[in-house]
């Protein structure tokens, strides 16, 4: 059941009607019995796991929480994380590993036997074994006392606006809100809406328009040389942005409207100033989750220098390598980890030459950062979206042939009836994104102009509705982050 669907948001409105109007001692079961309906219909059989997951989060946190003895509290522990890890590893990697052994023998002309390894990628499988694995960690860390009622944390687990994507909740943000009598409240709901229809609008009219393009190109990467496969990059920085914050837009709206909140996963990340403030903005759940749950248990920066370092490429590869069981997201974010790296080690270098050059007002150097970070992470994008590591090669190969520049608006021609027009559509819905980058600098101002002028708001959303009706893309596209 996609968000961007009819069926979605007659389910949004009955969950709402049902959610209010039951008792508000019974109401976790009404969004437990809501929440597993809402995978089932999605993802029929594979309901099972997410009640094993939590079975076993529950169990050995309860565990955890009944010893005092240090010894045996780590030992449950520690066979949560290989049950949790393992299953997601089952699931998820065990055929990447095959293929990648297989491919190893075969470069070295020995024989591999092993039969392929293939099994469906339950949706949503790596978000809520991460979101159960942390909450059996901050037991264990004492941040939190165990959940007791089995029916609550299986609604913790399962909460259907974030099952399936994210964010990643933490048990001692969430967990307290399902005690919580919960009011209808016209702010929450009307807010709730608007962040739906945002949402909404940069999903399947920025980023399921920018897809036919960035789809055309990156399908077909021996088809298209200079411009198109530059543009196509810059497009899919756009689409996936769009993609994912417009579902974390109706996730937190959807949320919201019932009194619930949940973390915000962006915060304007294209407007970065430097690598580590990008990961500071995107994906801003997963990123904490690294650093609390990895990063800070393989010693942080309170190690020598070169474990330090190492510590950055450890986190980084395997955020790569979570997103998806490929060499391409495993280069991807080892990519980035050497981004990190670089940052360190030309800290003291960059600082000169900026001074030297008389650029280091904050302004003038802020600029100059957000402009070459943006640049590194669109150039990352292009491992992340390449179907292959072979075609992701082969699009940088074609991308600097910009002498023997394909047609710009070819990769339009068989996915639109007037490329030309198409093109100043997407490039005027881009500059819209960026102006609602800028107002939002302002917002307070704004929202006051607007509480003014309250027929200045009600238009707006009138206009984003009319785009998602004629201007939004009509067939269901998947949300990008699903296959995660």
């Amino acid at each position: 059941m996609p968000f961007n669907s009819i069926e979605y948001l007659t389910f949004f409105l009955l969950v709402i009607a049902g959610y209010f109007v039951s008792p508000p001692r019974y109401r976790w079961v009404w969004l437990l019995a809501s929440s597993i309906y809402f995978y089932v219909a999605w993802a029929p059989g594979f309901g099972i796991l997410i009640v094993v997951s939590t079975f076993i989060a529950y169990v050995l946190a309860l565990l955890i929480a009944a010893t005092a003895v240090q010894a045996r509290r780590k030992a449950f522990l520690i066979l949560g994380l290989v049950l949790e890890l393992g299953m997601l590893a089952a699931y998820k990697y065990l055929g990447f590993l095959n293929e990648s052994l297989r491919a190893a023998f075969e470069r070295l002309g020995l024989a591999y036997n092993v039969p392929a390894y293939q099994i469906l990628l339950p949706i949503g499988i790596s978000f809520y074994v991460f979101q159960a694995t942390s909450y059996l960690i901050d037991v264990y860390r004492s941040r939190i006392e165990p959940e007791r009622h089995f029916g609550i944390l299986t609604l913790f687990v399962s909460f259907f606006p974030q099952l399936v994507s994210g964010p990643i909740e933490r048990g001692g943000h969430l967990l307290p809100q399902f005690r919580e009598e919960h009011h209808l409240n016209a702010s929450d709901l009307s807010s709730g809406l608007r962040l739906m229809l945002w949402g909404m609008f940069k999903k399947v009219v920025v980023a399921d328009r920018l897809a036919l393009y960035v789809n055309a190109v990156y399908d077909n990467p021996a088809d298209h040389r200079g411009l198109p496969v530059l543009l196509a990059t810059c497009f899919f920085a756009i689409q996936l942005y769009c993609d994912f914050s417009g579902y974390m837009d109706i996730a937190l709206g959807t949320a919201r409207a019932m009194g619930y909140d949940l973390i915000a996963n962006f915060r304007q990340p294209y407007a970065a100033s430097s690598i580590a403030d990008f990961w500071r903005r995107w994906h801003i759940s997963l990123t904490s989750w690294f650093r609390d749950y990895l990063y800070i248990p393989l010693g942080g920066n309170r190690v020598p220098r070169w474990r330090w370092q190492a510590n950055i490429m450890i986190v980084f590869l395997l955020s790569g390598l979570w997103h998806g069981a490929s060499w391409t997201f495993v280069l991807w974010g080892g990519l980035h980890g050497l981004y990190y790296l670089l940052g360190i080690w030309t800290g003291s270098t960059v600082d000169r030459a900026v001074r030297a050059l008389r650029l280091d007002k904050p302004a003038i150097r802020t600029a100059i950062g957000t402009v070459v970070t943006l640049g590194l992470v669109c150039f990352a994008w292009l491992f992340f979206r390449a179907n292959s590591v072979s075609d992701a090669f082969l699009l940088l190969k074609n991308m600097v042939q910009l002498g023997a520049s394909t047609p710009i608006l070819a990769p339009w021609a068989d996915a639109v009836a007037r490329p030309g027009l198409e093109m100043v559509l997407m490039l005027g819905l881009t500059a819209l994104l960026v102006a609602k980058h800028l107002l939002r600098e302002h917002d307070h101002g704004v929202s006051a102009t607007l509480g003014q002028w309250e027929w200045v708001r009600w238009a707006v959303y009138l206009l984003l509705a009319l785009a998602i009706m004629n201007l939004g893309v009509a067939k269901e596209t998947p949300f990008v982050y699903l296959q995660f």
